[in-house]
């Protein structure tokens, strides 16, 4: 029962010494008849992957750091596929950013279906475990950013200088986060949330603003004054990132050079120098995004260009098959009245029946393809039916480009000769 329905994890890890990390976690396996030697060694190295360790698989245990050493006894609790870990002060021995890693990999394993036992007399850890996490983007800011980037605060308030002067740690929060945090429909203004183990206060709910155009949620993001993520979660001085706005869009160069000028100064940089810095404007990341976007569409027209010629040339052939098979037919109709005209427009029908049905599945197959990303990747998906029109008109076009050869000689057989075909 214990080595195949539950998996320990204890406080002082419990290695064996100068084995490997594959050699420990193999340990439980020796135990269970059930495996081979060679079986052995695949699962001990997939349950090391699994735990963020594909690279240490041959490391002895004296070589590792604390936090390894207990992915290794997770890994050896996991190698069995227990129904139920035990994890005893699992979090006692190591510090606390180490600590934070080893709970989100017990929340992983709890997320994927596994029962977790957490023992511990750590308040923290304790609060953390019951804890909702959901991962975001925590921004550190000044008050212009909000302005600059046109968020809005939908309830309760902004953070104040005093806050960014005294570093306080308080946020504003977008609605996803929001959601995510208090899906009951709680007003999240004054509750406590975690960054790691810093807490938050909640100031602020931000309008929401939806996806962008490159499909990024503009709504799952935390933003703190810039002085409380400097000290307290990066623990930096400097500035990664200045964002500025100028007052229009004819000011832009202007803005940029003057700037440019600025940081030059500070940077204590010579004339000769280069620039340690770089400088984006709007115009050149959507002269990028233009770029990119452009020959993205040349290749999608290329892709699409040698599609229907692919098609028209298999519709082609198919008329041409047709026409050979259907000789007698022709002739047949041609001798009771039928006109080279009336015969051109019969395989000209079919044709672009033949073409319109390949673009019919091919207009569902996109809008289902469509739909699914849109469900399984949340990217906002707009079907412009102009387009739906647009590729109907093009099926049709192919029909008649490529039909028109074999119905042409189909309209131009001789009647006697066509009938009397074997």
């Amino acid at each position: 029962l214990r080595n195949r329905k539950i998996g320990f994890v204890f406080q002082n890890y419990n290695l064996l010494p100068k084995t490997t990390a594959i050699e420990n976690v193999e340990l439980p396996l020796m135990y269970n008849p059930q495996y081979k030697a060679s079986e052995r060694r695949e699962r001990a190295i997939a349950a090391l992957k699994a735990v963020g360790l594909g690279d240490r698989l041959l490391h002895k245990s004296n070589q590792m750091s604390g936090g390894q050493m207990q992915r290794v006894a997770i890994a050896r609790a996991l190698v069995n596929d227990p129904a139920v870990i035990l994890a005893d002060e699992a979090t006692g021995n190591l510090d606390t950013r180490t600590s934070f890693e080893v709970l989100v990999l017990f929340q992983q394993l709890h997320a994927e279906g596994r029962t977790i036992i957490f023992v511990t007399h750590n308040p923290e850890i304790a609060q953390y475990s019951r804890a909702n996490n959901t991962p975001t983007t925590v921004y550190g800011v000044n008050l212009d950013y909000l302005e600059i980037r046109r968020y809005r605060v939908d309830d309760g308030d902004t953070f104040s200088e005093q806050d960014i002067k005294t570093a306080a740690k308080v946020c504003l929060v977008g609605k996803t986060v929001a959601e995510e945090f208090f899906p009951d429909g709680e007003n999240p203004v004054g509750k406590v949330i975690r960054f790691g183990t810093i807490p938050f206060r909640i100031v602020g709910v931000l309008e929401s603003k939806g996806y962008n155009s490159m499909g990024m949620d503009q709504d799952d993001l935390i933003i703190a004054p810039y002085t409380t993520v400097q000290k307290r979660i990066l623990a930096i001085t400097h500035l990664q990132e200045i964002i500025c706005s100028a007052l229009t869009e004819a000011y832009t160069d202007q803005a940029i050079d003057e700037i440019s000028a600025i940081l030059r100064t500070n940077h204590r940089l010579k004339e000769t120098d280069d620039d340690d810095f770089s400088i984006r404007s709007q115009q050149e990341m959507a002269s990028m995004l233009t770029s990119t976007t452009d020959m993205m569409t040349v290749l999608l027209a290329a892709v699409a260009g040698i599609s229907l010629l692919v098609g028209g040339i298999g519709i082609m052939n198919i008329m041409y098959v047709s026409v050979t098979e259907r000789t007698r037919e022709i002739g047949l109709r041609m001798s009771i009245g039928a006109k080279g005209i009336d015969i051109l427009a019969q395989f000209l029908i079919e044709s672009i029946l033949i073409s319109v049905t390949g673009g019919v599945i091919g207009v569902l197959a996109g809008i289902g393809a469509a739909v699914a990303v849109n469900i399984f990747a949340a990217f906002p998906i707009y079907i412009q039916p102009w387009s739906v029109f647009l590729s109907f008109a093009v099926c049709t076009l192919t029909g008649v480009f490529f039909g028109w050869y074999p119905a042409q000689k189909a309209a131009m057989l001789d009647p006697i000769e066509a009938i009397r075909y074997e």
